[in-house]
């Protein structure tokens, strides 16, 4: 039995990644891939010092924790960070690459001054978000490929700099866990902007709508600015290249499914796409 293996998913990965990086390799006696895998995978878990914890969990013994994680091929590897698998890679990689995947999928050296950001972020006090930009900034400064740091740097200065909010999000890619938060973002900067123009929107009766719902989106007025985009999506799809749409959903995306906003006007928004 290796010293990696693991008899209890809940407290070997879900709670002890809480406090380090885990990387799990889904795999079992049966697999002859997985056995080729398996010594890679903790020669390197070997030289990591303590900075990630590798944990091997037998999908014969643990069915229940790999059918929560949607397991249908092994070896499977997935990287958990505060009790969420963050990044994933399928099948026996050579040893370089599995190198390569973890340098990528590691949380960076300034994790933590991310998360406190990110804590800062949340409360929606002003001085706050002020000492979370700074926070941010630093950490970019030394880690200018941290994209969660790129991506809450973005959040926090989209409704103040929607131009320097869209530079950040740069290099955010589809496939990043981050990409559909930052295509949200990104929209909303986009929309922002047009305050600087609007003229670019072209004529139509919905067009005041369009950019009253804009100002409100600025003021973070979001039942305001939602109404406006549902109104312009009801009656004029073609403003702004079907913008009103796209504005509802960023901001939900934004918001978040369980936000009590996005409950009450999902289902106007569906109507109004439909209709």
């Amino acid at each position: 039995m290796s010293e990696y293996d693991s008899d209890d998913f809940q407290a070997d990965v879900i709670e002890r990644s809480h406090e380090v990086p885990v990387v799990v390799d889904f795999w079992a006696e049966w697999c002859g891939p997985c056995k080729a895998l398996g010594p890679v995978l903790e020669k390197l878990a070997g030289e990591a010092g303590g900075r990630w914890r590798l944990a091997k969990v037998d999908t014969d013994k643990h069915r229940e924790a790999a059918a929560g994680y949607g397991i249908r091929s092994i070896p499977n590897v997935k990287l958990f960070v505060d009790g969420q698998p963050i990044s994933e890679f399928v099948g026996a990689l050579p040893e370089q690459a599995v190198r390569e995947w973890l340098a990528e999928a590691l949380p960076g050296p300034g994790a933590d001054r991310v998360r406190h950001a990110r804590e800062l972020m949340e409360g929606g006090d002003p001085a706050d978000l002020v000492e979370a930009r700074q926070i941010l900034a630093e950490v970019l400064e030394a880690e200018p490929g941290n994209l969660e740091a790129k991506l809450l740097a973005a959040e926090a200065a989209v409704f103040t700099d929607p131009s320097a909010a869209s530079e950040l999000l740069e290099g955010i890619d589809p496939g990043s866990p981050h990409h559909e938060r930052a295509a949200a973002i990104g929209e909303i900067a986009r929309l922002l902007g047009l305050r600087e123009s609007p003229e670019d929107l072209g004529d139509s009766p919905l067009r005041r709508a369009y950019l009253d719902a804009i100002e409100a989106l600025a003021r973070r007025g979001w039942e305001a600015s939602l109404a406006g985009f549902i109104e312009v999506v009801a009656g004029d799809r073609s403003l702004d290249d079907d913008g009103a749409r796209r504005a509802c959903i960023a901001i939900f995306t934004l918001l978040g499914d369980d936000a009590e906003i996005t409950r009450q006007y999902r289902r106007a928004f569906s109507s109004a796409v439909l209709s």
